[in-house]
């Protein structure tokens, strides 16, 4: 029943950090136990243990956190009068009191949030239905601890030793020594996790094939912009202008990363690359093969690698039988740049993901006659309102981006696939006009994971979705032409024949097939070995989290970082801080 709006919720939170208080403090299973209800959930994020890992069900939670208290020490749970106050709000349709909590442990100061469920606002007992604990600082290496160690005195006699710019110079060389983490990818992902080891205080060098910082993003097809809004994108320290647009191109995307590099100070090396690495296990270090841009080979002893190089890195260009028979151009969508040069031309896309649609719009408007090919079903989003919905938490009024961004991480796993069904059941009536168009020639459509929508998707496979800015009218339209896979015959000289035997012409083969995971970036530089031990990358794990992301892998020094900017934002803190601890011995 929804609570009485003459309850403070403030109230109802701090009776229930004094319960959680007083059962955590005398480590009784029973007391904890009835601080949270039967199908409770708790996140925890480095504060009682140095992973990130979920836990459901108030018996599970009751054994796990008792037994992780007894290192962790956690203690003195209270509102946190720094962060938006208690409040009443509804989260997959419960209406629950949320409050965001500070306490400490051993290691350091810890933020948190709470999620109250109560039938009786009067009543004395109240259940905790999420709980969300995360480290926030390490004791005596607190960000502004580390920041003013490294201030230069205000009053200096010698004006004439090194300046800035100097030191800058010579902290990027890595003359006469190695850094200490090595960042192989310099997209978001790679550089929101420099930054924060910067921001700790951990010397990192970030490494990238590409010639110029961006590039990643810049060379990229020609109408490439982000699907999603600043809100949801900024990056840490550093949010965007409010004068920035709502769709960002790709071109600012890139000068913004270059920018924010320099900004930031971050150590970079252009048109360099990991060939190889081998763990020395008696110096707990990096033997890492590093090609520079003049050729040369430098041999580099990192403590830890963090391979960034994303969940969409290697083109996927799988066997596809009969193609070597088309007698034209077949590319990758990752080579496409621009449809100018293919004006009056047959082009084929064999795909309908993101990409396929933004390449087959590049292309119809400059005259070339499109058919995409769907090899299986996808789920189709207008990208306004319905896409942006999804990033609700990032477009809510009050909540500082740093307590949206504690928000979003303490919805877990189960809880976030009850919202994504709400929302998706919210969209598919809200695009109705669109799917239904779609449906009526013949595109296959689909829901996600249970109704869950497209976001879960980008979990698990990366991909599987594409959000309509266009593309999908003018397949409605027939400006587009749509053929399912399974009505082909096989690839000819001209183009390719269908089962009832006409005959299709083709001056271009578009491959919109995706792209592959960390498991190939990881054999090719670490080995088969290192990639069996390691398992599974990305896509949710038993724990609930994405697997071995941001947290400690099975190979010692080796650890992962991708995904959306806000998860970069979100996560790459937690990562610096895991590998700050295990420089100070914590670990």
């Amino acid at each position: 029943m929804p609570l009485d709006s003459n309850v403070d919720p403030a109230t109802i939170a701090e009776r229930w950090l004094s319960h959680f208080n007083a059962a955590l403090g005398a480590a009784d299973p029973a007391a904890i136990a009835a601080c949270f209800c039967p199908d409770s959930h708790w996140r925890d994020v480095l504060a009682f243990d140095w992973t990130l890992a979920t836990t459901s069900g108030v018996d599970a939670i009751t054994a796990k956190m008792g037994a992780l208290n007894e290192n962790a020490q956690a203690r003195d749970f209270a509102i946190d009068p720094d962060r938006l106050a208690p409040r009443i709000i509804e989260r997959a349709g419960i209406e629950v009191v949320e409050a965001f909590v500070r306490f400490d442990t051993q290691v350091g100061p810890c933020t948190g949030l709470v999620r109250i469920r109560t039938d009786d606002a009067s009543s004395e007992r109240c259940a905790a239905w999420t709980l969300m604990t995360a480290l926030a600082e390490i004791n005596g290496h607190e960000q502004a601890t580390v920041q003013e160690g490294r201030e230069e005195p205000a009053f200096l006699r010698d004006f004439h030793g090194p300046n800035w710019a100097e030191k800058r110079d010579a902290a990027r060389a890595y003359k006469d020594h190695d850094p200490t983490v090595l960042v192989v990818g310099g997209g978001h992902a790679g550089i929101t996790a420099a930054a924060w080891l910067g921001e700790l205080g951990v010397d990192a060098l970030v490494i990238d094939w590409e010639k110029r910082i961006g590039d990643n993003w810049r060379l990229r097809y020609h109408g490439l912009k982000l699907h999603n809004q600043p809100p949801s994108n900024n990056m840490p320290f550093l949010p965007f202008p409010k004068t920035w647009q709502k769709y960002t191109p790709k071109d600012k995307i890139a000068n913004w990363l270059e920018f924010y590099v320099e900004a930031m100070d971050i150590n970079f090396w252009t048109e360099t690359g990991l060939e190889s690495a081998t763990y020395d296990t008696t110096h707990k270090c990096w033997t890492a093969n590093v090609r520079l841009a003049d050729g040369n080979m430098r041999i580099m002893h990192p403590h830890h690698i963090i391979v960034a190089t994303g969940v969409s890195a290697t083109p996927n260009i799988p066997d596809i039988p009969s193609l070597e028979n088309f007698g034209g151009t077949v590319l990758h969508t990752s080579q496409f740049t621009d449809g100018a040069e293919w004006k009056d031309k047959d082009v084929t896309i064999l795909g309908v993901g993101t990409s396929a649609h933004d390449v087959a719009q590049d292309l119809e408007g400059h005259g070339a006659r499109v058919t995409m090919v769907q090899r299986s079903a996808s789920v189709v989003v207008n990208v306004e309102p319905s896409a942006q919905m999804y990033d609700g938490v990032f477009f809510e009024e009050g909540p500082s981006i740093e307590d949206k961004d504690l928000i979003s991480i303490s919805i877990p796993l189960d809880v976030v696939k009850q919202v994504h069904k709400h929302l998706t059941d919210q969209v598919r009536i809200i695009d109705k006009p669109i799917l239904d168009g779609l449906a009526a020639k013949g595109f296959k459509l689909h829901f996600g994971e249970n109704g869950t929508g497209w976001n879960l998707l980008f979990r698990t496979r990366g991909g599987g979705y594409y959000f309509n800015i266009g593309g999908s009218e003018l397949i409605v339209e027939g400006r587009v032409g749509l053929t399912q896979w399974d009505d082909m015959e096989g690839f000819t000289q001209n183009g390719y024949a269908m089962k009832d035997g006409s005959q299709r012409n083709a001056d271009l083969v578009v491959l919109a097939t995706g792209y592959k995971g960390f498991e190939h970036a990881v054999e090719t530089m670490f080995g088969a070995t290192v990639l069996e031990r390691v398992g599974q990358i990305w896509g949710f794990d038993e724990n609930q989290e994405l697997a071995n992301m941001w947290m400690a892998t099975p190979q010692p020094g080796l650890w992962f970082t991708a995904g959306a900017f806000s998860q970069c934002r979100m996560f790459s803190k937690y990562l610096a801080l895991q590998i700050k601890a295990r420089e100070l011995g914590l670990v």
